[in-house]
């Protein structure tokens, strides 16, 4: 292994991730691991954990939250730096931005292996995280099976590595298809999520905003309700761009939906002009902030949302 990893970057569940696959490859090289934050350390932590072995073992260092590193014991780490170790293995990480920059230059003076950890933004990066989450596990999910859970859970990748998981473990052996991530979701986002989603996409003011209270008075989480409603936004805009004389079993592996939801899409579609779809996708975005702690009071913040999209197009289905 190297004498020094760079793990960087602000997306933590693929810190996790990148974390967990070089600990196992520690302990598979006999390595004694020490895990730190750098936060709670003191004076001396760093360097104990440094000190040679007197028994010659190989040994690592898993230093945790590099930024928030006390600038007393930063010299702990820059004199290691100049008189590295050959039994050690030191893996920082570090979340980006220019917190503790000077440090991070430093390290990267020293040629460490860089995993990148930034925020996945494109559909094609979730997909293949969540293909690579399941392959870790041994268990394999069609195209479909994977394109259907980012759909759903895209915009949170801590909730797909935690989805992937407990799909993995509930799921009968063989491939995962879309049914069982479907089957997943009706349980985790709740039947009413989706009709609250339904509603609002459909325009239905009154329908949605009472299936919106009931949700809620059911106990549905109200961030797995902007969840529900993000998700079919995207289907919504996956569809709008695709051929409108294809049949939708046509077009299932190309959008990485199921030809029943492109058939839905495609229903919900004429209430929806491009500007609207953008609008929406929004506000949306907007709520799914303030639903996990931008806004003091959630649920108003739940409502305005579900009501400004429902609203739209109920005006537009009326011209």
């Amino acid at each position: 292994m190297n004498a020094f990893y760079l793990i960087l970057g602000s997306e933590g569940a693929l810190s996790d991730r990148a974390i967990s696959k070089l600990t196992v490859q520690l302990k598979e090289s006999k390595c004694e691991i020490t895990n730190l934050f750098a936060g709670e350390t003191i004076v001396g932590d760093i360097a104990d954990a440094l000190a040679p072995s007197l028994f010659s073992e190989r040994r690592a260092l898993i230093l945790r939250d590099l930024q928030d590193l006390p600038e007393d014991n930063r010299d702990e780490i820059t004199r290691y730096l100049q008189s590295p170790d050959e039994s050690m293995t030191v893996v920082f990480v570090h979340k980006g931005g220019v917190k503790g920059k000077a440090l991070l230059d430093a390290i990267k003076k020293v040629n460490p292996e860089i995993i990148s950890c930034e925020p996945l933004k494109k559909e094609a990066e979730k997909e293949a995280f969540v293909k690579e989450q399941f392959l870790d596990i041994g268990r394999k999910a069609t195209p479909g099976a994977v394109a259907a859970l980012v759909g759903a859970l895209g915009s949170d990748m801590r909730e797909l590595q935690a989805a992937v998981s407990q799909i993995a473990a509930d799921a009968p052996v063989g491939v995962i298809d879309e049914a069982m991530i479907d089957k997943f979701h009706q349980g985790r986002i709740e039947t009413t999520g989706f009709d609250v989603a339904d509603a609002t996409l459909d325009g239905n003011v009154s329908a949605a905003l009472v299936a919106l209270r009931s949700a809620l008075e059911t106990g549905t989480d109200p961030v797995m309700i902007t969840s529900a409603i993000a998700s079919g936004l995207r289907s919504l805009a996956k569809v709008s761009g695709a051929n409108r004389s294809a049949k939708s079993f046509e077009l299932a592996g190309q959008l990485g939906m199921a030809p029943w939801q492109i058939d839905k899409a495609r229903r919900q579609l004429h209430r929806w002009s491009p500007a609207a779809l953008a609008d929406a996708v929004g506000v949306i975005a907007t709520a799914d902030a303030e639903v996990k702690g931008a806004a003091s009071d959630p649920v108003y913040a739940l409502e305005k949302a579900v009501l400004r999209i429902a609203s739209t197009q109920s005006g537009l289905a009326a011209h």
